[in-house]
């Protein structure tokens, strides 16, 4: 019997390259949640958008899965609601926290959310973020703009504001940004350039754009490893506890874990999202591997040995990657960090907004998504796009980082 493939499995399809020296209302580098978010909502808005995105689709993108009630009310105004249930996924009704201890409480999501499907989800990345970046290219191209996939930004394009020499590294905001320079096709592809007083950075913990404000323009630390951690995610099947697709998400602090966490997401109904996350410098200070720190616990710890007794990890799914946190920075004036500049605005990870006490960035990709958009439709400051960013998600950043301390 012929093996089906799934939907998002499947190659999406973005239309042609545009010219060289093509000039946008937009470009937003980086096709994730943010980044589609803020190309959607600009799209909408019918402004002319270059959406760029380096990976192909399909691709995955490595992640604790879940989707929270912050995210939902993007996933309705962009289109992909009714989408995202129609796909296999678990619905998520509380949170289960337990100590080191075996001390267990349960926070219940609010019931009228969970009744209107509105509560949260959890579905592979693989899924969520092809659903999301389809809708939102489809849009894209509807309003006039162009999406190119497998294409990697090498420079962002800076003048002196009014189309004289680019004043240089380090000078900051005498930098204005008017476009990048891209490699289409990898390593020795096609190399061109796009023109546009707006870009949006949303790709990611290393973003180019990110790169080109924080480090490049304004000389600032764009990775503080007391900020950042290390994540480390398996798939798993038939883990006990965790069927019917429809419950509790799970939060466990254990003793070989402390300050960080283990986690088991399901995200449909036999399969479960298990990982590990810790704060970077303490990893590298107590010299521990997260994989080693997953297998210890799966395998030996009382509790969980016996729930993995019968389970199996899907082959391929043991992946790291790095979580760059909201929390506020000592003695930094644009908190967490700066997240914009003439021309630029940075959204999600891009602008290290991740919450450090559940490690979730999509909602906060998603919000802030749609911020840059509406920043670029009203002809905000770079200022203002800063201050109202902290201004919506500082307070539960700084309360989450408490949380994790």
């Amino acid at each position: 019997m012929a093996q089906t493939t799934s939907s998002w499995e499947l190659p999406i399809a973005t239309g042609e390259v545009p010219d060289d020296n093509s000039t946008f209302d937009a470009i937003v580098v980086g096709g994730g949640p943010g980044g589609s978010a803020a190309a959607g909502y600009l799209a909408m808005a019918g402004k002319s958008v270059l959406l760029l995105e380096k990976g192909v689709w399909p691709r995955d993108k490595i992640c604790g899965d879940a989707v929270g009630g912050k995210s939902l009310s993007h996933v309705k105004a962009l289109g992909v609601k009714e989408a995202l249930e129609s796909s296999p996924h678990f619905r998520v009704t509380g949170i289960k926290f337990s100590s080191p201890k075996g001390n267990t409480v349960r926070v219940a999501l609010p019931e009228e959310d969970v009744q209107r499907l509105e509560a949260g989800y959890a579905l592979p990345r693989i899924q969520f973020d092809h659903l999301l970046f389809d809708r939102c290219q489809h849009l894209v191209r509807e309003s006039g703009g162009m999406v190119i996939q497998d294409c990697a930004v090498k420079d962002v394009l800076f003048d002196d504001g009014n189309g004289g020499d680019d004043p240089g590294v380090g000078t900051g905001n005498l930098r204005h940004a008017h476009g990048v320079t891209v490699t289409i096709g990898g390593r020795g592809g096609e190399q061109r350039t796009y023109f546009s007083k707006e870009i949006v950075g949303a790709a990611g913990y290393q973003c180019p754009v990110a790169k080109a404000v924080v480090k490049e323009s304004f000389s600032e630390e764009m990775v503080d490893n007391t900020h950042y951690c290390g994540g480390y995610r398996e798939y798993w099947r038939n883990v006990e506890g965790c069927s019917g697709g429809v419950g509790d998400i799970e939060i466990h602090f254990v003793d070989s874990i402390i300050p960080g966490y283990f986690w088991i997401f399901p995200v449909s109904e036999d399969v479960v999202n298990v990982g590990v996350g810790m704060v970077i410098n303490l990893l590298k200070k107590e010299k521990k591997k997260l994989k080693a720190l997953q297998k210890d616990v799966i395998e030996n710890h009382p509790i969980f040995k016996e729930r993995f007794a019968n389970s199996e990890m899907i082959k391929g799914s043991g992946k790291g990657w790095q979580l760059p946190f909201g929390s506020p920075r000592k003695k930094e004036k644009n908190q967490p960090r700066r997240a914009s500049m003439n021309g630029i605005r940075l959204v999600g990870d891009s602008a290290s907004l991740v919450d450090p006490f559940s490690g979730e960035g999509v909602g906060n990709a998603l919000v802030t998504g749609e911020l840059a958009a509406n920043h670029i439709l009203a002809g905000k400051s770079p200022e203002q796009y800063q201050e109202e960013m902290w201004a919506m998600l500082g307070p539960e950043l700084t309360n989450s980082y408490r949380m994790q301390k």
